[in-house]
């Protein structure tokens, strides 16, 4: 007696042994998802703005992943570096990278029809501004507390401090943006005033308070001006965008300004670096004493100006290229991974980075970042940290769903680990 199938089969197989004929089968499957997700869209949904939301966001990490990176020490002591500091002809990369201006501009726009949609519905501010705000604090909560969680087991493994704090630092670094978008979009329904009373001009003195603090710091008085005064920049350089966003949303942004914030955008941008000897990086470069971003700078809102510019002019193209499902469904995925995104990317660097420290210097990933043959050996690191990310992801994307479930006593536990991990990243413990 045989056991043998009576008639073999002599399908190709694919080197893991699945049949080849199974691919056409998971294609169309997968095809199939991608044309429900598009069905499930609601009409009124504006994809282009969706779409940039999605550009802007994937900016982060990426930027984060290919500027930053890892020195270790003898006894495998991480430490945060950034290849910047050695090849900073790589500079005009973080012009690229650096889309917070476009992030800012569409979170304007997509307040005002949030705000609005609320109040058609008989909501008030206060419960429009309170939803917003607990989406935005939720993952941040998430992160800090597991992180509080994690220093004293890792420490407990024979982490070093030094190494955790690093890692801690990663983690804070994209978190401040959280903080500072939830004070602008506290501020909506003043900047929705402003815009319909004095349309662009709202966001244009922001532009000169920031050009105004930019002379006192920079220029013949620099000396005698006190170091906080650039705090002065923080919340009008962030406003800026956010506020042309408001315009957008309001029909006060059109096509003609558009054309004259992308190319007016341009030209200062250009004086700034040529003429007045702004630094190049839009990014912090470790050793340099003048840094854009933070607080931002002049030229981060001439950067924030001329891209956004560029996304109303771009903005029906973007939408016709959005109607393809297969160029849709990432961007919801991605949308709806926001804040997961931006909260645990940096934990996913880190975790390739730790167990690859106890290898010593592993190039692209803990080698000193000083040669383009980094650059090439961390590029192809990038996957890697995407896979990471997906996989931290799918358990802590939990964190953005509202709590329910989740009792006053777990909420309080979860607000003191937050405060201990913040008192340990800031170096306070």
């Amino acid at each position: 007696m045989t056991t043998e199938s009576p008639v073999p089969d002599t399908r190709p197989t694919t080197g893991q042994g699945r049949p080849r004929a199974a691919r056409p089968a998971l294609r169309a499957k997968a095809g199939a998802a991608v044309r429900a997700l598009d069905a499930r869209t609601p009409a009124h949904r504006d994809r282009a703005i969706d779409g940039l939301r999605a550009l802007a966001l994937l900016s982060v990490p990426t930027g984060h992943w290919l500027l930053g990176g890892f020195t270790r020490d003898a006894d495998g002591t991480l430490h945060n570096t950034s290849p910047l500091t050695a090849l900073g002809f790589l500079a005009p990369a973080s012009w690229l990278l650096q889309m917070l201006g476009v992030f800012f501009l569409v979170g304007g726009h997509a307040s005002v029809l949030s705000l609005r949609r609320s109040a058609a519905r008989g909501g008030s501010t206060a419960g429009w501004l309170g939803g917003r705000i607990a989406r935005l604090g939720r993952p941040v909560l998430g992160v800090t507390a597991v992180w509080a969680a994690l220093v004293p087991l890792l420490h407990g493994l024979g982490v070093p401090t030094a190494t955790l704090r690093t890692g801690a630092t990663l983690v804070i670094q994209p978190l401040w943006f959280v903080g500072i978008y939830a004070v602008v979009t506290a501020l909506t329904p003043l900047c929705v005033a402003a815009a319909r009373r004095t349309g662009l001009w709202s966001a244009a003195v922001l532009l000169v308070s920031v050009a105004a603090v930019d002379v006192l710091r920079y220029g013949p008085l620099a000396a005698a001006v006190p170091s906080w005064l650039g705090l002065l920049n923080l919340l009008p350089g962030w406003l800026f965008g956010y506020q042309l966003g408001v315009c957008w949303g309001e029909g006060r942004l059109g096509r003609p300004a558009a054309r004259v914030l992308l190319v007016g955008g341009v030209a200062l941008f250009a004086a700034l670096l040529l003429f007045f000897h702004y630094p190049a990086s839009m990014v912090g470069v470790p050793g340099q004493d003048r840094v854009n971003s933070h607080p931002p700078s002049l030229l981060v809102l001439a950067l924030a100006a001329a891209q956004s510019g560029a996304a109303v002019l771009l903005r029906d193209r973007l939408a016709r290229l959005l109607r393809r499902p297969a160029l849709w469904a990432p961007v919801v995925v991605i949308n709806l991974s926001a804040m997961t995104i931006l909260c645990w990317h940096q934990t996913a660097m880190f975790a390739a980075a730790l167990p690859a420290s106890a290898a010593g210097a592993v190039p692209g990933l803990t080698a000193v970042p000083d040669t383009l043959g980094w650059i090439a050996v961390r590029l192809a690191w990038l996957p890697v940290f995407a896979v990471l990310l997906v996989l931290i992801g799918s358990v802590t994307r939990r964190f953005e769903a509202p709590w329910t479930g989740v009792g006053g006593a777990r909420r309080a536990i979860a607000a003191v680990l937050a405060a201990a991990f913040a008192v340990f990243a800031l170096g306070y413990a």
